[in-house]
């Protein structure tokens, strides 16, 4: 009985720890006074509409978006066949070369930043959005990698050998067979993707150059200190965020059913 009283206790206080704050935010994002304070006087939707109003910010949501679409495509695409040879082929270094491409998602943002900025100019790459979405693809591989790999790890080997039998090829039975019983871990991992991509921060100031992406824009914005219109943007990631990651675990959980 105490036991499961102080669990419940410190779940508890953990969860308050986390989302009070952010609860907060969402609270002041309705206050109609233009400095946050305690108790709110009077309620609006005013910094909402000045929120929708200001171009800049609508154009460091577009960065943002494209950004994390097209990141998470090309995750994808190189993620999916490389974790379907990961967990299919056995060779020299295999288990080193499965930390090494984990490795961003376990190492700073800052280090990885810091490293990029200081690779790219040497390679010809110019500080930019494209230098951004190559930032973003190294770790959105390793949540592609990791998502998959536990997919293909339930997957029935038998469905890929009744396909060959039935005559497919290797390419026509990993997209015929393979790819439909990954697909809803593919659709996890792809919005996960871009819950993380729209909210990274350490990678995207190191590289960008004159487009700003949503939360360096609110960084930005922060420096004249938190108004409520920063809270009615935060507040809106917060909401999609949310509904996002409840998506993506439904369908992680149907998934581990299978």
């Amino acid at each position: 009985m105490l036991r499961r009283i102080f669990t419940t206790g410190s779940a508890a206080f953990v969860l308050a720890f986390i989302y009070l704050p952010l609860l907060t935010i969402v609270w002041y994002s309705f206050s109609a006074e233009s400095v946050n304070s305690f108790p709110i006087k009077a309620y609006s939707l005013e910094w909402y509409r000045v929120m929708a109003a200001d171009e800049s910010l609508l154009r460091a949501v577009g960065t943002s978006l494209r950004v994390a679409v097209l990141s998470t495509i090309v995750a994808l695409l190189i993620g999916t066949p490389a974790t379907f040879a990961l967990h299919k082929f056995d060779f020299p270094g295999k288990k080193l070369l499965e930390r090494i491409v984990l490795m961003p998602i376990t190492l700073p943002g800052i280090v990885t930043g810091v490293a990029m900025l200081s690779f790219f100019p040497r390679i010809g790459v110019e500080l930019s959005l494209f230098a951004v979405g190559i930032g973003h693809v190294t770790f959105l591989l390793a949540i592609v990698v990791t998502q998959l790999l536990a997919r293909f790890k339930r997957l029935d080997p038998n469905l890929e050998q009744a396909a060959y039998d039935l005559g497919a090829t290797p390419l026509s039975a990993f997209f015929s067979v393979i790819i439909p019983n990954i697909r809803t871990a593919m659709i996890g991992a792809a919005l996960l993707c871009l819950v993380l991509s729209m909210d990274e921060i350490p990678v995207t100031f190191f590289l960008i150059s004159r487009d700003n992406t949503l939360p360096i824009e609110i960084y930005g914005m922060m420096r004249r200190g938190i108004t409520p219109e920063v809270n009615a943007i935060s507040t809106l990631i917060f909401l999609v965020t949310v509904i996002i990651l409840i998506i993506s675990l439904r369908l992680t959980r149907n998934t581990n059913d299978q």
